[in-house]
């Protein structure tokens, strides 16, 4: 079986061709990379959101971190379907039905009086409707670029992190002002009047006669190595496990700065530091991975994603946490998109969304786990302590799975 399709000249109209690292393709990027910013906030409002709808509908630690999972859950199978959706109807619709979904989620989780109403409106407007400013318009804005794919790729995945370095103070000062319900009814208002318009400079792509097309992928231009069957296996399997290790520090650190007497507000500060550090690796490891590769880029960032989880275990006080949370996101902040990116350097194009779906898919199951599984670690123990050294476990697996698959790729290709 052979992992490289050769010759795909899908995104060449006969007549037209359209520009490729210009300042058409960083524009379209700078407007994707804002509309990805407020949207954003349907990846984070619940995490701030977590000891609130805790102590309002009298749940345990565990219950109170099933809504999240949902989220997840939402949010890697839309990747998928609406990946699919965007590599056949184009970008704008499949945003513009994400940001509706939001809206409606939104409105519809105000009113949730039981977990398991939260957890469908987590999971089936807010999770899905989130997805679509992520793998498709990874997969999209990737197909701008080509000799700063990498960099344009940390750039529009580093939206995420942005966003989760904006919204967690903004939704703490508005739960403790007018609780989580008229918050998240003011989120869905928010989301509909700022992302909607910034969508519309996605609905057309520009064509010019003189612009230098792009006539294949950097896939097309690789030789066979491995099935493609395997690496899209292992890419899942391995980012499954990653982000089953990252979530714990995301989706608990408010509850944990509660814990430890420092209040929900100054967890939530520190989960913003941790993810404006993670936007700055996101942007460094985009840059990293056009000259190295995505998977050397992934080892390199799951290796430091350790020494982030180790040092939770050592320091407890105020400081010290604010400094490890801004070296965890600093470490862990740019794995996922060079995930994506090894997808986008061995698929082609017209499966592309597609296939960064999977593998995202995998990626928010594993947060959806990693999310639930240390609620349910404290319930047992009463500390977090074991929830770090589980996240420390799971990590060890994709450092061995993708030092084998690079091993292999490298001698393979020597031996051709």
């Amino acid at each position: 079986m052979c992992l490289f399709y050769v010759g795909d000249h899908r995104g060449v109209n006969n007549d037209r061709t359209f520009l490729v690292d210009s300042l058409s393709a960083w524009l379209r990027l700078s407007v994707a990379l804002s509309m990805s910013v407020v949207v954003g906030v349907g990846m984070w409002s619940i995490v701030v959101i977590l000891p609130a709808i805790q102590a309002d509908l009298g749940l345990t630690r565990g219950q109170a971190s099933l809504p999240y999972a949902f989220t997840m859950i939402g949010y890697g199978l839309g990747g998928i379907v609406f990946g699919r959706f965007s590599d056949k109807h184009g970008i704008y619709k499949t945003v513009v039905a994400g940001i509706v979904l939001m809206s409606i989620g939104y409105v519809a989780a105000s009113f949730a009086t039981s977990v398991w109403f939260l957890c469908l409106s987590q999971g089936l407007l807010i999770g899905i409707g989130t997805s679509t400013t992520f793998a498709p318009l990874i997969a999209h804005v990737s197909h701008w670029f080509e000799r700063r794919k990498g960099a344009a790729v940390g750039i529009i995945a580093s939206g995420q992190y942005l966003s989760g370095a904006i919204w967690p103070t903004i939704l703490e000062v508005g739960v403790q002002g007018f609780g989580w319900q008229q918050t998240y009814w003011f989120i869905g208002a928010i989301v509909l009047g700022l992302a909607l318009p910034l969508s519309l400079v996605l609905r057309s792509v520009p064509f010019t006669d003189e612009s230098i097309a792009i006539s294949h992928d950097d896939s097309d231009q690789k030789r066979c190595l491995v099935s493609k069957t395997w690496l899209i296996v292992l890419l899942m399997v391995s980012i499954f496990c990653c982000c089953v290790a990252m979530a714990m520090p995301q989706v608990h650190l408010v509850a944990f700065c509660g814990d430890l007497g420092f209040g929900a507000a100054a967890g939530a500060k520190m989960l913003s530091v941790m993810l404006a550090f993670g936007v700055a690796s996101r942007l460094g490891f985009g840059w990293l991975s056009d000259y190295i590769g995505g998977l050397k880029t992934v080892v390199i960032g799951v290796f430091l994603q350790s020494i982030g989880l180790a040092l939770f275990l050592f320091f407890d006080t105020l400081l010290s946490l604010y400094v490890i949370s801004a070296l965890f996101g600093l470490f862990q902040g740019g794995i996922v998109p060079a995930y994506a990116l090894a997808v986008r350097e061995y698929f082609p194009q017209r499966v592309a969304g597609e296939r960064v779906g999977m593998v995202m898919m995998a990626s928010l199951l594993g947060m959806a786990i990693g999310g639930w599984m240390p609620g349910y670690l404290f319930d047992l123990t009463g500390s977090y302590d074991f929830a770090f050294m589980n996240g420390l476990l799971w990590n060890t697996l994709p450092i061995f799975l993708l030092g084998w698959l690079i091993i292999r790729i490298r001698k393979m290709s020597l031996s051709r």
